[in-house]
């Protein structure tokens, strides 16, 4: 479910990643949303007009018709306090132990960002259940889409350099890239793309990747979906924001995973910060994923998240992503020196599209930037989220309050569960109150998990019908059927007898079940696993099947295959 973030909540992560930020708004608190901002206010904000207020000033020059407007600040004062931050920070860990405890996720690592210094970095439980490492501020983890906001800013130095703008058509980078309409083909630009308004449906190409593809098949296969109104809709798409950041990099000409390497890492010294799973694989001191299924949390194998390296391929440590979180509360700035450019940046703050409406007269809606959640607190603040999450073993989550040049980062090495983005809004519910106002792990204990969940079919595969209709012979079914989008799709006999469906470049084997007359099922697996999915046969007056519709795959109309 490469849910990487914030799907198919969005409030965003795949495979999904209803947004959680909906429940959030709910409540009346921005919740990690999947992913969120930052900001650091418009660089040349606009004035006001004269009957509007200004930022403080006398009252003689609000009232008079021949004073220069003003313009507002570019962040509201803060309003949090040391002590109070410092008390948060004393209250955070306990808090997290004991998710840990109820939960059971084996590990967490944390950290703090508060006026441009890492007052807090911690590591809790263990790498590796049966293990006896513990986690600690080094060790790296799979960031999952938490990766956006760190590709969203790598594009951001690139645009200081004058190699990008955000509003280039991604075809002036890559002509070889197209979407189904020919105009829309020619107008979408990296921002629309990094805002997931492009039309594409969302999670597309997802699917491609569990079977197997690689990044340039999906890519060029993106133009098969059928799109919603360009820049009028909204969804999340992880190989939609990936096709952007390629381009970028192709216009420095060089591969994505070096350009981020040379923006962002290697200029802020994250060391064991890496945009290629070989990096994660072969760090020692890393976090293996975990997931929950009714024997209790077991070990775990990610997939290889590369194909989508800028939406969800990232792996880090807390300790370098507390470089990262100074970089953007900082506007670009790391120790003195300007690494991105801060206009660039900005851009990447602003709200590009409405995520998710509100559905009350008095709520708020969220909105999604540049790679980030963008929203706005109870206070009116500006704040930037973005969480991340494999279904099969990681779960992440960066929020950061601006205007009080405060942030937190939480990494797990556990399914979602709720528990990272539980840490983070305890933690600024601490700052800001003191308490908790919101039982987080009891209420995002729930919606998370149910937010990154795969939809399952309605149709319960495993309990045929009564009077269930015979299947024909084998041989009706068997042979080669094509699909532009998905490729080619055998359906050969078993080894043990039945039959067996195989797909996607390495021919990936899936042995099929009857279920009632020419439908059968087959078990999902992967990021996007969804449990039994159907395939039904349409057999033809000469005894053989001529399409065959695979359930899974057909969300958006794709999934029939044509006998060859």
């Amino acid at each position: 479910m490469h849910r990487h973030g914030a799907p198919r909540w969005t409030a965003a992560g795949p495979g999904r990643t209803a947004p959680l930020l909906v429940a959030g708004l709910l409540l009346g608190v921005p919740l990690l949303g999947g992913c969120t901002s930052a900001s650091g206010g418009d660089p040349e904000p606009a004035p006001t007009s004269p009957g509007s207020p200004s930022s403080p000033s006398s009252p003689s020059s609000l009232s008079s018709a021949s004073a220069p407007a003003t313009a507002p600040p570019r962040q509201p004062p803060a309003e949090l306090t040391e002590d109070q931050v410092n008390a948060a920070v004393a209250r955070i860990d306990g808090y997290a132990q004991n998710a840990l405890a109820k939960t059971g996720v084996p590990g967490l690592a944390l950290a703090v960002v508060y006026k441009d210094k890492v007052i807090h970095a911690k590591g809790l439980g263990v790498r590796q259940l049966g293990k006896p490492e513990t986690v600690d501020p080094d060790t790296v983890f799979q960031l999952a889409s938490v990766s956006k906001p760190i590709a969203s800013t790598v594009v951001a130095g690139v645009v200081g350099q004058k190699a990008v703008k955000w509003d280039d058509p991604v075809t002036a980078h890559d002509p070889g890239f197209a979407l189904a309409d020919p105009w829309v083909s020619s107008h979408v630009t990296i921002a629309d793309l990094f805002a997931h308004r492009s039309g594409l449906p969302d999670h597309a190409g997802d699917l491609l990747e569990d079977l197997g593809y690689q990044r340039d098949y999906i890519l060029q296969h993106l133009r098969e979906h059928r799109l919603a109104p360009f820049r009028a809709s909204y969804a999340y798409t992880n190989y939609g924001l990936t096709e952007a950041a390629v381009a970028v990099a192709k216009a420095k000409g060089v591969a994505w995973e070096d350009l981020a390497a040379d923006v962002l890492y290697k200029p802020l010294g994250m060391n064991s910060t890496s945009s290629l799973r070989s990096a994660y694989d072969s760090a020692p001191n890393k976090a293996t994923p975990h997931v929950h299924d009714a024997a209790g949390w077991q070990v775990s194998t990610t997939e290889n998240p590369d194909p989508q390296a800028p939406a969800g391929g990232v792996s880090s440590t807390v300790q370098d992503l507390g470089r990262w979180m100074r970089l953007q509360l900082a506007d670009g700035t790391f120790e003195g020196k300007q690494i991105v450019d801060p206009a660039g940046l900005n851009e990447t703050r602003l709200p590009q599209t409405v995520s998710s409406p509100t559905t009350a007269p008095a709520g708020r809606s969220g909105f999604y930037g540049l790679g980030w959640n963008v929203s706005y607190d109870a206070e009116g603040r500006l704040r930037l989220n973005h969480s991340g999450a494999f279904s099969l073993g990681a779960s992440t989550v960066v929020t950061l309050l601006p205007s009080e040049q405060l942030g937190i980062v939480v990494l797990t090495n556990g399914q979602p569960t709720g528990v990272p983005e539980a840490v983070a809004e305890e933690f600024f519910d601490l700052a800001q109150y003191g308490h908790e106002t919101v039982d987080w792990l009891g209420f995002l204990g729930k919606v998370v998990p149910a937010a990154a969940q795969s939809p399952v079919s309605p149709t319960d595969y495993a309990s045929p019908p009564a009077g269930a209709a015979p299947a024909k012979p084998d041989s009706a079914y068997l042979g080669t059927y094509g699909n532009d989008y998905f490729g080619p799709m055998t359906v050969g006999p078993g080894d043990g007898g039945g039959l067996v469906m195989s797909l996607g470049p390495d021919n990936l084997r899936f042995p099929l079940q009857h279920y009632d007359g020419d439908v059968f099922s087959f078990r999902t697996r992967g990021e996007n696993a969804a449990g039994l999915s159907g395939v039904t046969f349409a057999v033809g007056a000469d005894g053989r099947a001529a399409t065959v519709v695979v359930e899974q795959f057909d969300h958006d109309g794709l999934g029939t295959f044509t006998r060859s």
